[in-house]
């Protein structure tokens, strides 16, 4: 019970600490979103999200994202439970979701630039590139962050602190999911109109 007690102010720091890093997130993205809004206009003559945007392509990228914010809600629900194999695997089904998001993210974007609508091209090409580059900088980090906590959890045994960075993973992780429906929302549909 003593060790219990000493573990929990550490862990709270840790958690407040960690809900400070994404407040500054929320920062770093709404600037971000408002240089896209600001820009989204400024196509020094060249495609404007209507013209280049595939909402079908999109829609399938959000749905996987949004999917693989489920599984990890699984895998956290099945930590909490002391289901190390279902965790494990919800886990892996996470991985898996995240990385094929991320590819047709990188894909995207390298259809963009193989048509001439590279990030250098308009103010509104670098805006978009930026916020949505920014995002999936973000889910490469939470994949690598996934892959370490897969591995520790094979290899070793659970650990309070295991199932407390698992939860810590789980806000990255729908935080990412919130941010991506905003850039669905402002960037695909309304920027796609423009």
């Amino acid at each position: 019970m003593t060790q219990l007690a000493e573990e929990t102010p550490t862990q709270e720091k840790k958690t407040l600490g960690f809900w400070i890093y994404l407040m500054t997130d929320c920062v770093l993205f709404a600037a971000l979103f408002a240089t896209f809004a600001v820009l989204r206009g400024s196509t020094f003559g060249g495609p404007s999200g209507h013209d280049i945007f595939d909402l079908q392509f999109v829609l399938i990228e959000t749905m996987i994202l949004l999917t693989s914010s489920f599984t990890a809600g699984l895998a956290i629900l099945g930590a909490g439970r002391g289901f190390k194999k279902q965790t494990l695997l919800w886990l892996v089904v996470t991985f898996l979701l995240g990385a094929a998001f991320l590819t047709l993210e990188l894909s995207e974007f390298s259809k963009l630039a193989a048509e001439g609508n590279s990030w250098t091209h308009s103010a509104f090409l670098s805006s978009y590139f930026t916020l949505v580059g920014t995002h999936g900088l973000h889910i490469a980090i939470g994949l690598l962050w996934l892959f370490v906590m897969i591995f520790r959890l094979w290899r070793f045994k659970f650990k309070k602190t295991d199932i407390n960075r698992l939860a810590l993973f789980g806000l990255f992780w729908h935080f990412l999911d919130v941010i991506w429906i905003f850039i669905f929302s402002i960037v695909y549909l309304i920027g796609g109109m423009a």
